[in-house]
Parts: structure tokens; C-alpha cells; sequence
């Protein structure tokens, strides 16, 4: 499980992500990745609306469900955001929720992983603000994440 809050801010650019990542800063192929990502990219796969949605970046994408467009994984507009990537055994979950309201997070996806991503070939590397590849085209602010293992 990988959370963190962090401020909105629009980011249009890939990958500005935070959680398990590739070892080497190449781009090892499908699953290789589980990280958050908050923004509005399109380049590969979207959410509802105009964004911006919590998505997974599973390498060689961000993916707002196991789909090319997730209706249910709606924009969350906040000056805060919690987001949560949760790695399963055969899928994972997106949630997400304003930071400085009390109450739950809303699940935004919770099933299987896209086509070609299981399993999982994560590395174990950590990353904080560029892709498993080493990209920087995003922008952003995190203030804390965490990482757990058996969650």
C-alpha cells in the first residue's frame, strides 16, 4: 500500500509518482512498477471527467481502473489530496479523498490489473516525484508518503 496528501496542483506531464519502482531508471516493461500518481495526464489512460484522478503507474502507463477510461474513478478537486495504490495479489486499488476532511477515502478502483500487468514483476526500488524510468516531465509537492508491505 503507497498513500500520501499532497496539494492540488495540475500536473499534464507523466510521471510525477511516488512507490515502488524499477532499480535500474529504465523502463523495464509491464509491471515492473506500483506507484501513485496524481494529475491530469491523458497520454495513456484517464478517469471521468477532466481530472485530476489518482492513478497507478504500473509501467508503460497510468491506469485509473484495469480499462483505457475508468468512468468511476471521478476527479478529486481539494487543497489536499489523499491518494492509495493497493497491490493484491491479482489486482489493485485506487482511493482517494480530500486530506482535511474526516471520514473514509472513496475507492475509486478495486479489481483486476490491466491486460499484460500480472503478475507483477516489481523491483523494489522506491521513487519520489519522476517515473520509474527516470522521467520528470511533471511537477508537484508530497509532505509524507508511506509504504507497507502485507497491508
Amino acid at each position: 500500500m503507497i498513500s500520501f496528501p499532497f496539494p492540488l496542483l495540475a500536473f499534464s506531464g507523466c510521471c510525477f509518482d511516488y512507490g515502488n519502482a524499477e532499480t535500474d531508471n529504465n523502463d523495464d516493461g509491464l509491471g515492473t512498477m506500483e506507484a501513485v500518481y496524481f494529475g491530469n495526464s491523458t497520454s495513456t489512460n484517464r478517469g471521468a471527467g477532466s481530472g485530476p484522478w489518482v492513478m497507478a503507474d504500473l509501467e508503460k502507463g497510468l491506469w485509473a481502473g484495469a480499462e483505457h477510461v475508468n468512468p468511476n474513478n471521478t476527479p478529486i478537486h481539494a487543497e489536499f489530496v489523499t491518494a492509495m495504490v493497493k497491490g493484491g495479489s491479482t489486482g489493485f486499488a485506487l482511493k482517494a479523498g480530500d486530506a482535511t476532511q474526516a471520514g473514509g477515502l472513496t475507492t475509486m478502483w478495486d479489481g483486476p490489473r490491466p491486460q499484460g500487468y500480472q503478475p507483477m514483476k516489481k523491483q523494489g526500488a522506491l521513487i519520489m516525484a519522476i517515473g520509474g524510468d527516470n522521467s520528470d516531465l511533471s511537477i508537484g509537492v508530497f509532505y509524507e508518503g508511506v509504504i507497507t508491505a502485507g497491508a
